[in-house]
């Protein structure tokens, strides 16, 4: 199944840059620090949302919230070298208090596995303790030298949900990487963001990680987009900390730890994978108006009057049954331009209220993403705006999905996986396994790669750069 992308994909970022800022979602670029956006109401409580789901499926996993200082010594943010130069290019710091020069430097938070684990060693010293799971939603701040993008790319990640876990062993973290995955599984596919999991190759690894698993999405330009990493931390943090817990056996030994994150490119995404030249189409999940009223006015007062009352009545009975709903009661907006205005916002569904409608004590329900009209009696309204909801949900994100395995290819030569990298999406080729032939890849192709599958599969191909049997594929795209 083919799924028309309106022109609106062939000028994306133009086309995203309008809208998150006429949308009032979030104002960037105006703010005089470069690389740092505002978040405008109707944008918050998109974000708002999102953050909520999130935060259930942690809580209900034993996660517990808590809340970092944004100020991280220099010499703390040291104690773990390959760590700090992972993001020494990166950090802003503060080195004046006023008039004064700082005795010690102090980074604005670029991550926080050292501050966390400094916490966690004065914290926990048995393994009667564990596991123990924390996570914040915070800014973080890293001095991007690419080209920023708003949310996207940018220099202060104002939603960043940071999960730090710690255990005894390497099983116990390995299994908490396997939940960690499963919980972001469930939450992009309840916000009907289609993904694809790979482990990342070691050249490419989070500072300080023996694993990192990394959730990717493809934009409607065809360029990739990280959305969501896993990382197994083993003991590394821990021994630069010299921490260690009494262990079950009664011995002392260093614990191991997992972090996982998401951030604002969350956001991006929702607004950017459904669309059209009018704008986003949001899930009903995450959209902070699900229905909009709008009356149509008649040619007398009389009958406009009524047609409001009507219009209320309406409103009221949505409320009550726990319908995001807003009536649009502006008098000086023609109903054309109303209609506009939320189609620019995506609200999921519009009802139209005329003198026809007041008569006869019906509705008119109009779908934001096919724009499709249905009449319904007012006594049934509440459970058809409901299914319509539904089917709004299952729609955006089939639509998405259908999309997003249109552009997952399989190429054997690098010249077609080249032709297929240009097309946009991911290309997957047949890899031997050994790094030489991953950096390779990246050099022939002009992509990047994403990894490689986390679950195991044959594969009845040769290495596409050395020729040797392959075992297993490699990804690679366009990315941001």
């Amino acid at each position: 199944m083919q799924i028309p992308r309106e022109k609106w994909s062939h000028n994306f970022g133009e086309w995203f840059d309008k809208v998150i800022f006429e949308a009032e979602i979030y104002d960037y670029g105006r703010y005089p620090v470069k690389g740092m956006g505002v978040w405008m109401p109707y944008g918050f409580k998109i974000r708002e949302k999102a953050l909520s789901l999130i935060r259930n499926l942690l809580n209900g996993t034993g996660h517990e919230e808590v809340l970092f200082p944004m100020l991280i010594p220099e010499d703390l943010l040291q104690k773990e070298t390959e760590h700090i130069e992972g993001f020494e290019n990166e950090v802003f710091w503060v080195t004046k208090g006023g008039l004064q020069q700082l005795d010690v430097k102090l980074a604005l938070r670029p991550t926080s596995e050292v501050a966390i684990t400094y916490m966690e060693s004065l914290w926990i010293k048995s393994y009667r303790q564990l596991p123990k799971k924390y996570y914040q939603i915070v800014s973080i701040f890293r001095y991007e030298t690419k080209s920023t993008r708003p949310l996207i790319r940018v220099r202060e990640v104002s939603t960043f949900k940071e999960a730090h876990t710690i255990h005894e062993t390497y099983e116990d973290a390995d299994n908490q990487v396997k939940e960690a995955i499963s919980i972001y599984k469930k939450f992009f596919d309840e916000l009907g963001i289609p993904y694809i999991i790979s482990e990342r190759p070691s050249w490419d690894r989070f500072a300080g990680a023996l694993h990192t698993y990394a959730f990717d999405t493809i934009m409607p330009d065809g360029r990739v987009l990280q959305i969501g990493t896993v990382h197994h931390l083993g003991q590394h943090f821990t021994k630069a900390f010299d921490y260690k817990i009494q262990k079950a056996d009664g011995n002392l030994d260093y614990p191991h730890q997992t972090s996982y994150g998401i951030s604002d490119r969350v956001i991006a995404v929702l607004v950017s994978i459904n669309g059209d030249d009018h704008g986003p189409i949001l899930t009903p999940l995450v959209a902070p108006i699900q229905v909009v009223v709008i009356p149509i006015p008649a040619k007398n007062e009389n009958d406009t009057t009524k047609i409001m009352s009507y219009a209320k009545e309406i409103t009221q009975i949505l409320n009550e049954n726990n319908i995001s709903v807003y009536l649009d009661e502006e008098k000086d907006k023609t109903p054309g331009e109303k209609f506009y205005y939320w189609e620019l916002k995506g609200v999921p569904l519009r009802i139209e209220l005329g003198m026809r409608e007041t008569n006869g004590g019906s509705v008119t329900i109009k779908r934001r993403d096919d724009l499709t009209s249905k009449v319904v009696i007012k006594e049934k309204m509440v459970d058809e705006v409901k299914g319509l909801l539904n089917e709004v949900r299952r729609s955006v994100r089939d639509r998405a999905w259908i999309f997003f395995n249109q552009k997952v290819k399989f190429s054997t030569d690098p010249d077609s996986a080249k032709k297929s990298l240009e097309e946009g999406g991911i290309v997957e080729v047949p890899w031997c396994g050994e790094d030489s032939c991953g950096l390779k890849v990246e050099e022939i192709t002009g992509g990047k790669v994403l990894g490689y599958p986390i679950e195991s599969k044959e594969i009845n191909e040769s290495c596409i750069v050395c020729k040797k049997p392959a075992k297993t594929t490699l990804r690679i795209a366009k990315t941001y």
